[in-house]
């Protein structure tokens, strides 16, 4: 089951807060209005600023019945090695963008997702994800 996550025990709380953190301090510093490339080399900067360990985009292999497949995932971050962290630049999140990472954890085996949205304004949209 996957959901988003509200309740008050949450899981890797002080990882996602410190991811957020980071993320908060892009925003604060750029604005929203450029495109998705610029916050990702930004974020880039800002995690290393912060020592969060990441990948960036990390591919990933899909499988059908045991078989590699040609077509790869690719989330935007992996932290902490336990933790996808997508963003987007889009005035505001849909489903198909929790889907994307909804498919990337399962795909990555990773229980903790942020979706992470630079475009909304007035301040950084965000959600969590647990499956």
């Amino acid at each position: 089951m996957t959901q988003i996550a509200t309740d008050k025990k949450l899981l890797f709380k002080k990882e996602t807060f410190k991811i957020l953190g980071a993320c908060f301090e892009v925003y604060n510093e750029i604005g929203c209005g450029f495109l998705e490339p610029l916050y990702q080399g930004c974020l880039e900067i800002e995690l290393n600023l912060q020592d969060i360990p990441f990948v960036p985009q990390n591919v990933l292999d899909l499988s059908y019945k045991g078989i590699i497949l040609k077509h790869k995932y690719q989330p935007d971050f992996i932290c902490f090695d336990k933790i996808v962290l997508e963003i987007k630049a889009v005035d505001k999140l849909i489903d198909e963008h929790r889907a994307q990472l909804i498919n990337y954890l399962n795909a990555a085996k990773i229980k903790v997702g942020l979706l992470v949205n630079f475009g909304h304004y007035p301040k950084l949209g965000y959600e969590r994800f647990i499956v």
